[in-house]
């Protein structure tokens, strides 16, 4: 009897496109994607100081993700806020639905809070039965196996996504063999960002780009 493999509990999926997608904004992606880039910047690791009269000092800008408080509270505390792990959660499915934009796997301008067309499976762990208190501390480390592989794989995404480009701009469609790859590195991408940095579980992340 063959064994079956179980989901891995982080899981991206896009809706393939199966219609002419637009070649003018196609062909200038790479313009159309900075105002939502940066927008996603400034979430990410924008900040400016504004100073005031009197000594002041005012920051604005953007968090990234919640890791450092989350790996001392799972230590401390074996707790994972849920507000905390709404926010990763969100910032990263945002992310994702930029990088699928300017990847050309979607032509709809990405939302900042709409799913639109790319999925996104996060669970919200039970931090005291499904994770450990001390592996936290070293998660990061252990994924460098698969930081290696996907620095590979992200080179062949790109070059996936430049042959795409001028199927696009010439057929307006996006070869679907290309595709299922590109979405298989995001896929494989994002299972490791929820194991070593949204720290949502302690299952190690499969080595493949299926689900």
């Amino acid at each position: 009897m063959l064994a079956t493999v179980s989901p891995y509990p982080v899981s991206l999926s896009v809706d393939y496109p199966d219609r002419a997608l637009n070649r003018l904004t196609t062909f200038f992606r790479i313009f159309t994607v900075i105002p939502i880039a940066i927008i996603l910047g400034l979430l990410t690791s924008g900040t400016f100081a504004r100073q005031e009269p009197g000594g002041v000092s005012f920051q604005y800008g953007g968090i990234g993700l919640v890791f450092l408080p989350t790996v001392l509270m799972l230590l401390f505390r074996q707790k994972y806020p849920r507000w905390w792990f709404d926010w990763n959660v969100a910032l990263t499915s945002f992310s994702y639905r930029v990088s699928s934009y300017l990847l050309l796997l979607r032509d709809e301008y990405p939302s900042t809070d709409e799913e639109q067309a790319v999925h996104l499976i996060i669970p919200y762990p039970d931090a005291r039965q499904e994770l450990s208190r001390w592996l936290p501390l070293v998660k990061w480390l252990l994924a460098i196996p698969h930081y290696i592989v996907l620095f590979f794989l992200g080179i062949a995404a790109l070059v996936c996504v430049v042959i795409a480009w001028f199927a696009i701009v010439v057929t307006g469609r996006y070869p679907r063999s290309l595709f299922d790859f590109v979405v298989g590195v995001l896929r494989w991408s994002v299972r490791v960002t929820g194991y070593a940095f949204l720290l949502v579980t302690d299952r190690y992340p499969p080595f493949r780009l299926s689900e």
